[in-house]
């Protein structure tokens, strides 16, 4: 008996010093730990007791990180515990196995996209024809699969995501607001079909998932048991479903408690898993 866990990254279990969300006095504030350094700079954080708890869950569990990073992206990240075998970046697009990804899982992602949906141009062009200069920062494209605006959220237009929306659903592609990131991601790109191989390949019987954007929705409807933080896309919109736990805590504090949550959960299942071993070893004695 196997548990898989795959769980979002960025404002689930780690987090920016801009989203760690510290409103308690500073001599209360909880000890960090730094995870990602970008250009020589810390970037991102968990709390230390967040970090015993991933660190458990690579022991128990099938521990699969599951971003929209781009693999670069993601190798910036040293999570505490063991190297994970298996994550997913790019939002399913990628496949890592023992760090490097999977030529056969992305052609075939590609395929599927070719097929399914407007291509990338008609959606890049339209991103950079209505973006404003006024807020945008930076315009970017992720693996050649989808593609992301950099904002500057204090000067956004609420309307501007909203028509975005309107405009790519008919193409066949999702929108999705996270911090100063506006996402376009064509539908069939999705972390719950990239879970779905790495449950086949590790012949796991439950998943366990996290997440806390529009992006992650998926993730959460296809697991057993699910959590999302109290702050985010999902949380904003009031999405849940009836196997997603909604924790109350927001910023780094939402990291911890679902940390723990996916933690204590697979090591119930492991010590169950382990019992009927045991009984079964007990009984081909007997």
């Amino acid at each position: 008996m196997t548990v898989l866990v795959a769980s979002d990254l960025d404002r689930t279990l780690i987090y920016s010093a801009a989203a760690l969300g510290l409103d308690m006095p500073d001599a209360e504030a909880p000890r960090l730990l730094c995870v990602e350094v970008y250009q020589g700079k810390p970037l991102s954080y968990l709390t230390e007791a967040a970090a015993g708890l991933v660190a458990e869950l690579g022991r128990t569990a099938v521990f699969v990180p599951t971003t929209t990073r781009t693999p670069e992206q993601y190798r910036r990240v040293h999570l505490p515990g063991p190297p994970p075998r298996f994550a997913i970046c790019a939002n399913g697009g990628h496949l890592l196995v023992d760090g490097e990804s999977d030529p056969e899982w992305h052609a075939a992602v590609r395929g599927a996209l070719a097929d399914s949906c407007a291509p990338l141009e008609e959606v890049r062009a339209h991103l950079t024809a209505t973006a404003d200069p006024a807020w945008l920062l930076k315009e970017r494209v992720a693996e050649d699969l989808f593609a992301y605006l950099v904002v500057e959220r204090k000067l956004l237009p609420d309307e501007y995501v909203k028509e975005l929306t309107v405009w790519a659903e008919p193409r066949g592609w999702t929108v999705s607001l996270q911090g100063r990131k506006i996402y376009a991601v064509p539908k069939p790109l999705t972390k719950s079909a990239a879970v779905a191989e790495v449950k086949r390949r590790a012949g796991a019987d439950e998943v366990l998932t996290a997440g806390d954007s529009f992006l992650d929705a998926d993730l959460l409807e296809a697991a057993d048991h699910a959590w999302r933080p109290g702050h985010g896309e999902l949380a904003t919109a009031g999405w849940t479903a009836p196997h997603v736990t909604a924790v109350e805590e927001q910023g780094v504090a939402a990291g911890e408690a679902i940390a723990r949550a996916l933690s204590e959960h697979a090591s119930l299942h492991w010590a169950k898993a382990r019992r009927e071993v045991i009984r079964a070893v007990s009984r081909g004695r007997d």
